[in-house]
């Protein structure tokens, strides 16, 4: 007797520290006796339910996915009804109303949801969970799912299936939906075909968030912007640890480093003293890593028990870029690395080609400014530490450093540190123009990444590079500072990628570049010679495509300082705002300069206005 007394009060006690946070607005996340486990987020008024049944598998991860869950082992060992009447009781007085999930799965070979669910009461809802139902399929190639809508509760073996009824629930003055989830994510065994049920969680948990915002908006004073705000709004401490475990792989070596020959040097004085002729062969650094043991490393990462839809995709696409990069380091040299180096940047796209040659037509090449008139290395890191001062009075937190190295033949960012060739020389709109390049945009968006909860967005999300490059190029733009010379290098890095995809040599690009679209000898061999870095690496066409990209989201609506909180892809922009809606992601804290300067303005009125890219330079 004691021993039930002394449950009886443990039970009371959790549920009395529940309702405590509900209304202080604090987070719960709770072991219930007899292997129950809630999970609440106070500020969304909802709960998904989850009840074990056997031979169930994936069913508890579909109501895992939501940011507030409750999963019901054993209804014997804890009071589950007093715990959902308690609860709804507190979240309709901090909401209004209170909608509860109940997600089930239904049975084998009926290839319809059913939804149980009171709809004259909810119509929104009901008709918005059952339009996002109807675009998931049975299979990758199969028919859609059907859906159908009965207004009764849930009854099986003669026994409800909740804990409390649809009739006590109404007395809280909540909510109950049923949702009977076809298990076609398994096969007739009970195992779960794994990549599908990925895609198909993240389906119908798009489809829940959708119809719990509807409830939201119709129902409560909530105040919840949209369905992305809908989604979790905490980390699991597991993913914490697999995303630092992710960039501490990736940021163990450096691809741009690696693939850049040491002796450039050497082979643009051979190149030029041979009339065009000698070609010497690429030498690069020693790898500093194991490509085969970081790969066993990186698949040896949990990334499919990531139970966030949205977390899940990127941290799965940013696996597979990985694992092209790593593949590229022991190809280095080969024809393999030219084949991988397709597949990580896809190739030149006939538009964009066609962008490329129209920027030569209409550009012709401006004549070099007297030398004397040049800035060396030195005085350029004299620019970049003022833009480093500039930022330190947005937030004294940041720091980052100018390196001028002997043995380099680009200028570059590595993990928010920029590198300078110390043969480096260049005018002074250039350095205006690359200031706001590297610094504005690649050192500032990996500071802004590193101020998030999540380090890929400092290390940067799979294809980031494009968008990366784009802005970077657009901050140019926006500066006053792109030149037709610098224009046209972008656009000559087109035709070159082109080149070499056609099977172009080192020799018939530069003759391509130098004779038929009249770049300078210089110009046409650091356009060549980063080209065939590797044995073919086609990075450099990604500036004009990620310029052309981005004109248009801008063009379109799209807000720019979004894409400042951190190195990700243009296709990832709706992620990230919704992940800051979540509060799992946080705004920029550094802005570039550019934003204030006189000009932006107007630039940004070019933009508007669609005006072609040849015509926007002046």
């Amino acid at each position: 007797m004691a021993s039930q007394t002394f449950t009886k009060a443990q039970q009371n006690d959790t549920i009395h520290g529940l309702i405590e946070n509900v209304s202080q607005g604090l987070r719960t996340m709770s072991k219930l006796k007899g292997n129950g486990f809630i999970h609440l987020e106070p500020s969304l008024p909802f709960l998904l339910i989850y009840r074990s049944q056997p031979n169930d598998a994936g069913t508890k991860r579909l109501a895992k996915s939501g940011a507030s869950f409750l999963l019901i082992d054993d209804p014997l060992e804890f009071d589950y009804s007093q715990l959902i009447t308690e609860l709804s009781k507190a979240m309709i007085a901090k909401h209004h109303a209170f909608l509860l999930i109940d997600v089930l799965a239904g049975e084998r070979g009926n290839n319809n949801f059913k939804i149980h669910a009171p709809a004259s009461r909810l119509p929104a809802s009901v008709e918005a969970l059952k339009h996002e139902l109807h675009k998931i399929k049975v299979s990758d190639n199969g028919p859609y799912l059907g859906v159908e809508v009965v207004d009764e509760d849930i009854v099986m073996d003669g026994v409800q299936v909740m804990p409390c009824s649809q009739d006590e629930i109404l007395e809280c003055g909540a909510a109950l939906i049923h949702i009977k989830v076809p298990p076609v994510y398994r096969n007739a065994k009970g195992v779960l075909f794994p990549v599908f049920f990925r895609r198909f969680r993240d389906h119908l948990s798009r489809a829940l968030q959708k119809a719990i915002f509807e409830f939201v908006r119709v129902q409560t004073t909530s105040g919840i912007p949209s369905f992305t705000a809908i989604g979790k709004r905490n980390v699991h401490e597991s993913l914490y640890k697999l995303d630092q475990e992710l960039t501490n792989i990736e940021s163990s070596f450096s691809l741009l480093m690696l693939v850049a020959p040491v002796n450039i040097n050497q082979i643009r004085d051979t190149f030029f003293d041979s009339g065009f002729k000698d070609v010497l062969d690429y030498h690069y650094r020693l790898l500093p890593v194991d490509p085969d043991k970081l790969k066993r490393k990186l698949f040896n990462l949990r990334i499919d028990e990531i139970d966030d839809p949205a977390l899940a995709y990127l941290y799965s696409e940013k696996r597979e870029e990985l694992e092209k990069q790593l593949s590229m380091l022991k190809e280095r040299g080969t024809r393999n690395f030219f084949y991988s180096s397709i597949r990580l940047f896809h190739g030149v796209e006939k538009d964009l080609k066609k962008e490329a040659e129209s920027i030569l037509s209409v550009l012709g090449e401006e004549q070099e400014v007297d030398p004397s008139e040049m800035m060396d290395a030195m005085e350029f890191k004299k620019m970049a530490e003022d833009e480093f001062d500039f930022f330190r009075k947005q937030d004294p937190n940041f720091s980052s450093h100018v390196h001028i190295k002997k043995d380099l033949n680009i200028m570059m960012v590595s993990q928010g540190e920029f590198y300078l060739p110390e043969q480096y020389r260049l005018t002074h709109k250039e350095a205006q123009a690359l200031l706001q390049h590297e610094i504005g945009t690649h050192v500032l968006t990996y500071y802004n990444g590193s101020q998030q909860p999540l380090t890929q967005l400092k290390a940067g999300l799979a294809d980031y590079d494009t968008l990366q490059e784009g802005i970077a190029v657009m901050a140019e733009y926006l500066s006053g500072s792109l030149t037709p010379n610098r224009l046209r290098t972008l656009a000559g890095r087109v035709i070159a990628g082109d080149a070499l995809v056609q099977g172009c040599d080192f020799k018939e690009m530069f003759d391509l570049l130098k004779n038929t679209y009249g770049f300078s000898k210089d110009r046409a061999f650091n356009i060549v010679s980063r080209m065939f870095q590797g044995g073919g690496f086609l990075k450099d066409i990604i500036y004009l495509k990620g310029f052309v990209q981005l004109r248009h989201y801008l063009n379109s609506g799209g807000d720019l300082e979004v894409l400042l909180a951190g190195k990700f892809a243009l296709h990832h922009v709706n992620i990230i705002r919704e992940l800051i809606d979540r509060d799992v992601l946080v705004a920029p804290k550094i802005k570039p300069r550019y934003l204030n300067m006189d000009c932006f303005e107007d630039q940004m009125k070019e933009i508007n206005a669609g005006t072609y890219l040849a015509q926007m330079i002046k």
